[in-house]
């Protein structure tokens, strides 16, 4: 993790999943709330096949741009949710029911909500 922080790392992984059409994106400082993740990026997708597509165009843009690999990949043969765990960040990509099914917004309703505009 060279000489960038934490926050391009963020921002590059909300652009992968933006260019992919990836929806309703958040971003949650939980850093003060646990010792998991500094942030969770939250994701939804419509179909199986888009859920690997965006986790995949995550993991391709990290190691690509910044060298950066996830310690840990869980859900890849399910589909439905798929966690990149990079130790800074916990990126959840959703199908959209899996989503609504484990609310982690209202989990993490504690969490600090990190404009997208502002990374």
């Amino acid at each position: 993790m060279a000489n960038h922080t934490t926050e391009t790392y963020i921002k590059a992984a909300v652009q992968a999943l933006d260019s992919k059409r990836g929806e309703d994106i958040q971003v949650l400082k939980v850093g003060d709330l646990t010792t998991l993740a500094e942030y969770f990026v939250i994701c939804a997708a419509s179909t199986t096949t888009q859920v690997k597509t965006l986790a995949d165009e995550v993991e391709f843009r990290l190691k690509k741009d910044y060298d950066v690999m996830p310690h840990h990949i869980e859900g890849h043969d399910s589909a439905s949710w798929i966690l990149l765990d990079y130790g800074f960040a916990l990126i959840h990509v959703f199908q959209q029911s899996a989503r609504d099914f484990y609310g982690l917004e209202k989990l993490w309703k504690d969490a600090v909500q990190v404009p997208i505009e502002e990374l």
